[in-house]
Order: structure tokens, then C-alpha cells, then sequence
């Protein structure tokens, strides 16, 4: 488990980026379809920027059920500015319950792997990037590939400070 929280930390180091724009979410969007594709199963992709939709896409196989995983992952990326996996992490890690111990409540926010913050270089969290669809260890490895191909492709790949 500590070599999975720690893959998490270096992945939010990693995965960041320069500047966003609206247009530069979308393609980040597209991307994440496109690679979703070698997955199991259809995912649903949500990407936010404060706090508003700038993509969203329901292949078909997700739905309404999607939607609310989608806004519940991207409500814990807000919260505590970090994945969800290691959120998931921290609270096992830590004994802790999200209700008790978090003071979240579980209908609203989701502590399991697919959602991811967009950060700036700065350190700054200014969105979110979430998929649902499959088991949350894959979600995570599909949000976080996907974000590395964009970033890759884009050639946007830097470190955040």
C-alpha cells in the first residue's frame, strides 16, 4: 500500500500542468476516450474547471450511475487537492472513515481511484479530471494514462515546482 500512495504522490508531481485553457481540456478529453478504448469496459469521462463542466462524455454501456460517480470523484479531487485513490489510500492507511473522520459525507464524495486534480505548475488545483467505469485501481490507471499521453502529445510534460 505505501508503494501505491507513493506512486500517487509522484503521479500529482508528475501529471501537472502550465496553463489550461477550455479548448485545452477538451482535447485532453478526447484523448482520454481515445485511450479508453483498450480498456474492459466503457468509461465515463468528466473534466472540470473550477468547478465547471468543460467535458463530459457517456460512451455507450455508462450512464446517470456514471454521472454521480463522476461528480462524487470530482468533489473529493476539490476537497482534499489531491487523487482519489490516495485519498482511498489515506483513509486505510490512517484507520480513518470518510463520515467520522473526514466529516463527507459518502453521497456526495467518492474516496476511490479514477478521479484526478488538474494542477498548475504553481501548485495550484483549478479543476478536475475523473473517469467511472471500471474497478477504481483501473479507473486510476486509465485517468492517469491518459492525462500522460495528452500531456505527452501535447508536449506540455513539466514538473510542477
Amino acid at each position: 500500500m505505501n508503494e501505491l500512495y507513493e506512486k500517487c504522490l509522484q503521479q500529482e508531481k508528475e501529471l501537472v500542468f502550465e496553463s489550461v485553457t477550455q479548448e485545452d481540456m477538451i482535447r485532453l478529453g478526447w484523448t482520454l476516450y481515445e485511450n479508453n478504448k483498450k480498456f474492459a469496459g466503457p468509461l465515463a469521462i468528466l473534466i472540470k474547471i473550477n468547478e465547471k463542466t468543460v467535458f463530459s462524455c457517456y460512451p455507450d454501456g455508462t450512464g446517470a450511475f456514471h454521472e454521480l460517480w463522476l461528480e462524487r470523484k470530482a468533489n473529493m479531487v476539490y476537497m482534499r487537492e489531491m487523487c482519489t485513490l490516495r485519498a482511498f489510500l489515506e483513509l486505510e492507511r490512517n484507520g480513518e472513515e470518510l463520515k467520522k473522520d473526514w466529516i463527507l459525507d459518502a453521497a456526495n464524495y467518492a474516496a476511490c481511484g479514477g478521479g484526478f486534480p488538474l494542477r498548475l505548475k504553481n501548485g495550484c488545483v483549478v479543476g478536475a479530471i475523473c473517469v467511472s467505469g471500471l474497478p477504481h485501481l483501473q479507473d486510476h490507471q486509465a485517468v492517469t494514462e491518459g492525462i500522460r499521453l495528452f500531456l505527452e502529445k501535447e508536449n506540455k510534460f513539466i514538473t510542477a515546482v
